[in-house]
């Protein structure tokens, strides 16, 4: 059953109650034996676990997280302009999923401090392309599940609106993603960049930012592109190195993987031709290993082979990068 986004409420504190997927694989005497209705049923909660997975805590996720908490705790008693975070990378490098963590690990730790409360302690909102300061005002007001803006209804009442209720319910934490779209080159972006300040002033939390290689798409240009970067400390992301961490992260996935006849080692003995196949991309080796399990699973071969994840397509960027490679 699809989920609700991540950028309603509901969505959010959905995300932020469930716990990392768990599915214990039957013996083999036991999956044997299964009726076809049983199979089938079986075989499908083997499908939503491969199709999610685990969440795998890469060192970008360790350190958005610890620069994230850090920076929440060195805004706690800040009364003027407050530090933030900007998370930048190429695509497909874990960026959303680092923001997406912290924002969890916060509420968490809030929920524990304060058992019982009504406090909505981290709002996640994407920078709407081509967007205007009214679109930014929105993507606010729908994450909170506000009425529908009226045509009537200016920018300013929008973020007046959004900022009352965001102070009652005690948010510090604003998660901001795809800020690649704010283009302070042009005057749009300028306009966007003015608003978002806005409410960086008249709210009491941290704010912290993800996008594709923000520096290239002139979010530190001018005067406002000065100020963001002397506000803002930077955690980059990128393709994984042929080294330690990248064989580590094949087999913590190969670990989790659920299929019957799947001999264990067959990934970590084929981690360089999946670092070819990916360019390191962590993003790219998560679909191109969920996507190998759940064909595994369809096809009824019940194990991930060369020969299977040759026939499985991963993204263009990362089959780019294996033709240059090969």
């Amino acid at each position: 059953m699809p989920r609700d986004t991540t950028l309603t409420l509901t969505g959010w504190r959905r995300f932020v109650d469930t716990s990392p997927p768990q599915l214990a694989l039957l013996p083999d005497s036991q999956w044997t034996q299964l009726s076809v209705a049983d199979r089938d049923t079986y075989d499908e909660q083997r499908i939503d676990y491969h199709s999610e997975m685990i969440v795998v805590a890469t060192s970008a996720v360790r350190e958005v997280t610890h620069q994230g908490r850090l920076l929440t705790l060195l805004n706690r008693r800040e009364i003027s302009a407050r530090r933030g975070l900007i998370v930048s990378g190429p695509s497909t490098t874990g960026k959303s999923t680092a923001l997406k963590q912290l924002g969890r690990t916060h509420e968490l730790n809030v929920r524990q401090r304060h058992p019982g409360t009504d406090r909505i302690p981290v709002v996640y909102v994407t920078t709407p392309p081509k967007g205007s300061p009214r679109k930014l005002a929105v993507e606010f007001a729908r994450f909170l599940g506000l009425p529908p803006i009226k045509p009537r209804y200016n920018v300013t009442d929008i973020a007046d609106a959004v900022c009352h209720v965001l102070c009652e319910a005690r948010t510090d934490l604003v998660l901001v993603d795809e800020i690649h779209n704010l283009n302070l080159a042009t005057s749009a972006g300028e306009d966007m960049s003015d608003h978002l300040k806005y409410f960086t002033e008249h709210l009491p939390a941290t704010f912290v930012y993800a996008g594709i290689e923000v520096a290239r798409q002139g979010l530190f240009t001018g005067v406002r592109g000065r100020q963001i970067a002397g506000r803002c400390v930077m955690v980059k992301t990128g393709q994984f190195p042929y080294q330690e961490e990248w064989k580590r992260l094949v087999a913590t996935l190969e670990s989790s993987l659920r299929l019957h006849y799947h001999e264990p080692g067959t990934l970590i003995g084929l981690d360089r031709y999946l670092h070819q196949r990916t360019g390191g991309s962590i993003g790219s080796l998560s679909h191109l290993i969920r996507a190998a399990a759940l064909t595994a699973i369809i096809e009824g071969g019940e194990r991930i082979t060369k020969n299977l994840l040759e026939h499985i397509f991963v993204d263009h960027a990362a089959e780019q990068d294996a033709q240059v490679s090969a």
